[in-house]
């Protein structure tokens, strides 16, 4: 029988040992409330001012002010360019204490919603505000493009009104907006300040910190003289509240920046205001994609006028969208025979009465056919007249007759160009196109390069390089460096001044230039010229034009449609010169040759600056009063009281025959006689062939509304004549 063992240890205490771990475990808590208090009282009492002074150092900071920007001015002190102030506002709702903040918030919603956002109501507004506060924002947006006026009354609202951004709580940054009084004109030459970010691809480039690259696009004047407008900035302490979001730690006004420095340009407003409207004129008529206009002073260099119009980025409209005037380097054409008929001159091959056979017009040199760009049925003509009509064949045939006979004479013809010196003819912009003169030993030269380049391809020169040729000719020989910037100017007074800077005295030969004035002077003047239609009655214009094909590679190779450019270069008066100019406009759909869609824009740019050139006037006699009585458009009507002022002060023979206040004008042979207008009342008056001011003043007289389209006199009403006036709330008047 087995027996049962007996259990002999002792009963565990199950309370002592729940007691005994709760104790260590206060303990340690003890230990640890401890070892935090000292750290606390280490950070508060021993570290503090260190630690404090850290904190201001990632919130407090030295953040640059930006200076205002000077001023870019025309010749006579036009702004082209200028900065004006304007204010971001925000509200710091922390600032305010509660109680101030819950007495004034009502009526501060009351004002902002009246004078500021009426978006809101005056009850939506304030729960804004009230939100706003109970959520500790420290930049409520109140609103941004501020103007001056406008802030002053800003700050007299309740709360705003208490007197510093630490009191008021209303935060105000000052920018500035660059502004172009002149909108479109020379806006590309004004140019910008732009950041940009750099892209790969379609992803943003970062940098080894994974912030975006930034960079700076710099154009026309306000890119290359940026170091002067762009003043000194100044560093000013602000505090970080956020979001990187930088506020001035307190009013330091007298912190303030050095303003930029002003820029005073050789432009001439008139000038650039009639070159920009006649090239955008020919733009539209002709249905081209883009062109340019410069116009230069022949003895200084000064640039006067430089536009440039072309679609813009939808291609809606027309706009200055690139410096097609000094960027786009391209084969010059036609304009480019100066440079060859001076090199055949210099080198004494030719004159101007020796013969060339044109040969109708058709050439082959090598296997490559050369044209004519029209018909003329010649064979054997003068030099002069070959280049009067522009003929390729004649001109080509001429410089490969002596400049392709081996390569010393290739070589002797492209140093002779490379010595006219074209990229020394920039103006220090950024993005400027270069000058490319074809050489012997390129890979691509051939027996056929010397005819082409010739007459203006295979060679490639911006039009201000073009134009200063034509400039140096004008100008006797003497190369002058284009120039846009006559002075620097700080607070009014002169700090620089750019004279005009002479490349080479004696560039050309004297010879040399006498003879090709009188080729570039038949152009205009000659029976045949090709640009005779722009021929000019109390002046002469010396030029040339240019018809170059844009696509003839592809042309030859599959077929595709030609596209052109067309151009005239040139200057005037032809023999007293004071401007020169060139016109290139670029794929023109209607019409393609340079006398035609080119020209035409010169002279009417030459007509404007000539009737500002008193000295060069010829007296008037009576001859040239009956040539312009004849020469007067038809159908001017206006003020009769004004006609008569103007024949009078012209001395002009004149009949009046109008028994009403305004008149018509019509062309005798020998006089002018002034017609009666009549308008009947109640109706739509006939305003075409007046001036817009008259035909405003008729029409808002009789409560019509007007709508203007185009510039110059009234060539068609969309009412016609005759209407009632109630019939006609409105109308469009097209000028031409």
């Amino acid at each position: 029988m087995l027996r049962k063992k007996k259990n002999t240890s002792k009963p565990v205490d199950v309370r002592n040992a729940i007691l005994w771990r709760i104790y260590v475990v206060m303990l340690l808590t003890l230990v640890g409330a401890l070892l935090i208090v000292l750290k606390i009282g280490k950070v508060q009492y021993v570290d503090g001012a260190h630690l404090r002074a850290k904190a201001d150092s990632i919130y407090i900071a030295l953040r640059p002010v930006e200076a205002p920007r000077g001023n870019i001015l025309t010749e006579d002190g036009g702004l082209l360019a200028t900065s004006l102030p304007y204010f971001k506002l925000h509200f710091d709702t922390r600032i305010v204490p509660r109680d101030t903040f819950m007495k004034y918030v009502d009526t501060l919603a009351h004002c902002l919603t009246k004078y500021v956002d009426n978006e809101f109501t005056v009850g939506a507004y304030r729960e804004r505000l009230k939100r706003a506060r109970d959520a500790g924002h420290r930049y409520f947006p109140i609103r941004k493009n501020v103007g001056f006026l406008e802030l002053e009354r800003i700050k007299k609202f309740p709360l705003f009104n208490k007197g510093g951004q630490f009191k008021s709580g209303l935060i105000i940054d000052k920018m500035s907006k660059r502004q172009y009084p002149f909108k479109m004109l020379a806006h590309r030459t004004v140019g910008y300040i732009r950041s940009i970010v750099r892209m790969s691809g379609r992803d943003t480039l970062k940098d080894s910190y994974g912030y975006p690259v930034i960079d700076t696009m710099r154009v026309g004047l306000e890119g290359a003289y940026d170091y002067v407008l762009s003043g000194e900035a100044k560093l000013k302490p602000m505090k970080c509240i956020g979001r990187n979001i930088w506020v001035p730690l307190s009013d330091m006004s007298q912190i303030e920046p050095k303003a930029g420095k002003d820029l005073i340009t050789t432009i001439d407003i008139n000038i650039q205001d009639v070159a920009e409207e006649a090239l955008l004129k020919t733009l539209n008529v002709h249905q081209a994609d883009h062109g340019c206009a410069i116009v230069m002073e022949v003895a200084t260099g000064e640039i006067k006028a430089i536009a440039n119009i072309g679609f813009n980025e939808n291609r809606t409209d027309f706009w200055e969208t690139k410096n097609y005037a000094i960027s786009e380097a391209s084969e010059p054409g036609s304009t480019f025979k100066l440079a060859t008929m001076l090199a055949l001159f210099e080198h004494g091959y030719v004159n101007i009465s020796d013969s060339v056979n044109l040969n109708k017009g058709k050439a082959l040199f090598y296997d490559e056919a050369m044209e004519d760009a029209s018909s003329h049925g010649l064979f054997k003509t003068s030099v002069g007249k070959a280049f009067e009509l522009s003929s390729n064949v004649g001109i080509a045939k001429l410089a490969n007759k002596y400049y392709n006979k081996n390569k010393k004479s290739q070589q002797k013809y492209i140093n002779f160009l490379r010595d006219l010196k074209f990229e020394e003819s920039k103006l220090g912009f950024d993005g400027e196109g270069s000058s490319f003169i074809k050489d012997p030993e390129y890979s691509d030269w051939s027996g056929i390069t010397i005819p082409w380049m010739s007459i203006g391809y295979e060679s490639y020169l911006t039009p201000l390089q073009t134009l200063n040729l034509y400039n140096t000719v004008a100008n006797n020989g003497m190369m002058m460096k284009p120039h846009i910037v006559k002075e620097i100017r700080s607070y009014g007074k002169t700090e620089q001044k750019f004279n005009p800077v002479i490349i080479d005295r004696k560039l050309l030969n004297k010879n040399a230039v006498n003879l090709v004035k009188q080729l570039l002077e038949s152009v205009v003047a000659g029976d045949k010229g090709t640009a005779r239609n722009i021929k000019p009655y109390h002046y002469d214009i010396a030029g040339k034009t240019g018809t170059s094909v844009i696509n003839y590679k592809q042309h030859k190779a599959s077929g595709v449609a030609k596209k052109y450019r067309a151009s005239f270069a040139g200057y005037f008066p032809a023999e007293k010169p004071v401007y020169s100019c060139i016109v290139v406009v670029t794929n023109p759909r209607s019409g393609f040759y340079g006398g035609r869609v080119a020209a035409p824009v010169f002279k009417e740019i030459a007509d404007k600056c000539y009737s500002k050139i008193i000295e060069v006037h010829p007296p008037v006699n009576d001859e040239d009063r009956v040539y312009l009585a004849q020469k007067m458009p038809d159908l001017q009507v206006g003020f009769k009281s004004d006609f008569i002022e103007l024949m009078e002060s012209l001395e002009m023979p004149f009949r009046d025959k109008s028994e009403s206040l305004w008149s018509v004008s019509r062309i005798n042979k020998d006089s002018i006689s002034l017609l009666t207008r009549n308008f009947v009342e109640k109706t739509v008056p006939n305003v075409v062939g007046m001036g817009l001011r008259d035909a405003l003043f008729l029409l808002e007289n009789i409560k019509i509304r007007v709508l203007v389209k185009g510039v110059g006199k009234v060539r068609s009403q969309s009412v016609k004549p005759g209407r009632s006036v109630n019939d006609a709330p409105s109308i469009t008047l097209s000028l031409g």
